[in-house]
């Protein structure tokens, strides 16, 4: 694949909700666990495990614990990504750097990803117990992995707009 592919393909990653009944190969998910392993860390500490699930009865009840992930009910597979909890802020940022990587990794390999936050000590607790992570863990947020559904509508009820041009997200040296 060329440079420019690459790029293109990447600048075209985005929030995948509606994907084909279809299971991920074990090579893909094994490819996709790699590229999270490899994702650099704040203190390059690796504070992270994950969990995945492709269990159905496990994904409705993880779907059901907030009306805005209702969607990973039909899902072929989930990595939960779980932390160390002894850091908010920098798990945050590592988390925001294995979503896009997987993200990243998941469309180069011909399959979207999406990312499903719980909002709120209560969903997250619900879900942290429904996988058996210990309370200390920290457990924000599940990325779904598989092959999309192009003929659906991935954004229903949102109002798509594309992205703002450069110049009017970028400045150099100051703003």
């Amino acid at each position: 694949m060329e440079t420019s592919d690459i790029i293109e393909a990447m600048k075209k990653v985005r929030q995948t909700r509606i994907y084909q009944d279809k299971p991920v190969s074990k090579a893909d998910l094994d490819t996709l666990l790699e590229v999270a392993q490899w994702t650099g860390s704040a203190r390059n500490t690796q504070p992270w495990h994950f969990i995945v699930v492709e269990d159905k009865q496990t994904l409705g009840k993880l779907a059901a614990l907030r009306s805005n992930i209702d969607w990973v009910a039909n899902v072929p597979v989930v990595i939960a990504l779980v932390f160390d909890g002894e850091s908010t802020v920098l798990e945050s940022f590592d988390e925001g750097r294995i979503y896009e990587r997987l993200a990243i990794g998941a469309k180069l390999l011909g399959l979207g990803a999406g990312t499903a936050w719980f909002l709120g000590d209560e969903e997250e607790a619900a879900a942290k117990q429904l996988l058996g992570v210990p309370t200390e863990r920290v457990m924000h947020s599940l990325v779904a992995v598989g092959y999309v559904d192009a003929d659906a509508n991935q954004l229903p009820g949102r109002n798509y707009v594309g992205r703002k041009p450069l110049d009017e997200i970028v400045s150099y040296e100051t703003m």
